[in-house]
């Protein structure tokens, strides 16, 4: 059976997979996302219901917070609106997939690409994220993503994408960016600035789970707009047609529901009242 994919609540946070959870490699200030010492509610809770707070220090994987990321969510969706799509297996009920997207300015690492900055009248898709074996439904969660910023007005939606090792092979469209290509096809020069930048400014602190391929996204229709050999950043137009569309099935949909209401009071007054003796 086909996922069903919804909006992301407060309510299913809890429900979200391990990483999607806990992960605020985009949320967060990268200075606080590094490893922490921060005292953690350890033992039973007390006979009031409050866990005792202890004096050891746990040390939390890098970028790793589920109290940072739920914070976030909750100021995005009370500020903002909706910033994150769920893809749901309905045979078990487990999430299988996520999406979050947000304003740049809700998004401290969006600043920090060479490729930034994310453009003024865009939204920033940050990252598409799916368990084992489910794989298909990146798709699906990347247009539930469209179709909500169509409907609120957004003209366009952007994205750091990652070139990686494989990409020529599922994406074997030249591409402005270097890294779109195999690397057999790269010119000296290209190979020695990819190079050089590696060695030049290293990013120990990266999470490759949070960054969007960069194939998928071409292959999704979106442009680079700022070519690089690592992080381009892409950009699909929400164009005015789209937004039309949009529209006229939701007029369509009016129409239905009046058509269906104005029905059922004819049949109601044409109905049979019977005879009177």
């Amino acid at each position: 059976m086909e996922p069903v994919v919804s909006r992301l609540t407060l309510e299913s946070f809890e429900s979200l997979p391990p990483h999607a959870r806990r992960c605020v490699f985009w949320e967060v200030e990268p200075s606080m996302a590094g490893p922490l010492d921060r005292p953690e509610s350890v033992g039973p809770a007390g006979a009031e219901g409050r866990g005792e707070i202890m004096g050891r220090s746990v040390a939390r994987a890098p970028f790793e917070s589920e109290f940072d990321k739920e914070a976030w969510i909750s100021s995005v969706l009370l500020e903002w609106g909706a910033c994150g799509q769920l893809a749901t297996d309905p045979t078990t009920g487990v999430i299988v997939g996520t999406a979050f997207y947000a304003p740049p300015g809700r998004v401290p690492r969006s600043r920090l690409f060479p490729t930034s900055p994310v453009s003024a009248d865009a939204i920033l898709l940050t990252s598409i994220q799916v368990e084992p074996g489910y794989e298909e439904v990146a798709t699906p969660l990347l247009d539930a993503v469209l179709v909500d910023l169509m409907r609120r007005g957004v003209r366009a939606v952007e994205a750091f994408g990652l070139v990686r090792g494989d990409t020529a092979r599922r994406n074997p469209t030249p591409d402005a960016t270097p890294g779109m290509r195999d690397i057999s096809e790269w010119s000296d020069e290209e190979i020695v600035s990819v190079a050089r930048e590696i060695l030049d400014n290293p990013q120990p602190d990266l999470c490759t789970r949070c960054l969007l391929d960069a194939a998928f996204l071409k292959a999704s229709g979106f442009d680079v707009v700022a070519s690089h050999a690592r992080f381009p950043r892409l950009r699909l137009e929400l164009d005015e047609g789209l937004g039309w569309k949009s529209e006229v099935e939701g007029a369509l949909e009016k129409l239905v529901v009046m058509a269906a209401i104005d029905m059922t009071g004819r049949e109601r007054t044409f109905a049979p009242v019977g005879r009177r003796l």
